[in-house]
């Protein structure tokens, strides 16, 4: 099927530079590493299939503009219809496939593209399937010196807003990230995650425990560290249990 679909789309589309995938997993990978236009997807292929694909797709904000080839029922084929991406029955006509093209080549030199991802969420939603929620931060690159450093997530102690930057404090020190809290804190997992104020989100693993001082205000201890993190009013009940 690969080698028809590729012989069909150098007839049809011969200045497309085309990269394949031999199954859905391996496609995730190389769409996150090309970041392509278009990519045609098959509905059945090991791994993840078409539709798990173009799901994840929606994760990213950005998606590529997706072909199905399909070789399901009349109905489905309609839910595809009424989007704006295109969907290819097998077997694949070089007639059909033109006209996909055309739309395609269209679409890429519209002066303002439709937003791929509220076509791809609309098309998912018609075949009955949910995008997933984004997963939460695993990774985080941060700036330390003239270096750039990959930070596991569970590295992290406490974050703390730094201008337009956010300070991110670990054992054995203190990097930049570019991210603003505000940011960072919607990519986070709220149950290991905690924001105590507004300039301020703590693992919530590190915690040994509060404090209050003689002005009445609430302190976090952490785990190993002296520095104590002061928690504003408006978090205040996360602490009503310790």
């Amino acid at each position: 099927m690969l080698d028809y679909l590729e012989s069909q789309l150098a007839l049809a589309w011969p200045e497309l530079r085309v990269t394949r995938a031999a199954n859905g997993v391996q496609a995730l990978e190389l769409i996150d590493a090309l970041a392509p236009q278009v990519v045609f997807l098959d509905i059945q292929m090991p791994g993840l299939n078409g539709i798990e694909l173009a799901a994840r797709l929606c994760e990213g904000g950005n998606p590529p503009r997706v072909v199905f080839t399909t070789a399901y029922d009349h109905y489905t084929l309609q839910a595809f219809e009424h989007a704006a991406f295109d969907y290819l029955l097998k077997p694949i006509g070089l007639e059909r496939l033109a006209r996909t093209v055309a739309r395609l080549k269209g679409a890429l030199a519209a002066p303002v593209p439709a937003p791929a991802l509220d076509t791809l969420q609309a098309l998912l939603r018609q075949l009955g399937v949910a995008a997933p929620a984004p997963a939460p931060l695993q990774w985080i690159r941060a700036a330390k010196g003239q270096e750039t450093r990959l930070i596991a997530i569970d590295e992290v102690i406490y974050f703390q807003s730094n201008d337009k930057y956010t300070s991110v404090y670990l054992a054995d020190g203190e990097s930049l990230i570019r991210t603003p809290l505000s940011k960072l804190k919607e990519q986070l997992d709220p149950q290991q995650f905690w924001q105590i104020h507004r300039g301020v989100i703590v693992a919530a693993r590190h915690v040994a425990g509060t404090r209050t001082d003689f002005r009445g205000r609430l302190h976090v201890r952490l785990r190993g560290r002296e520095e104590q993190l002061v928690v504003s009013r408006n978090y205040v009940d996360l602490f009503r249990q310790m």
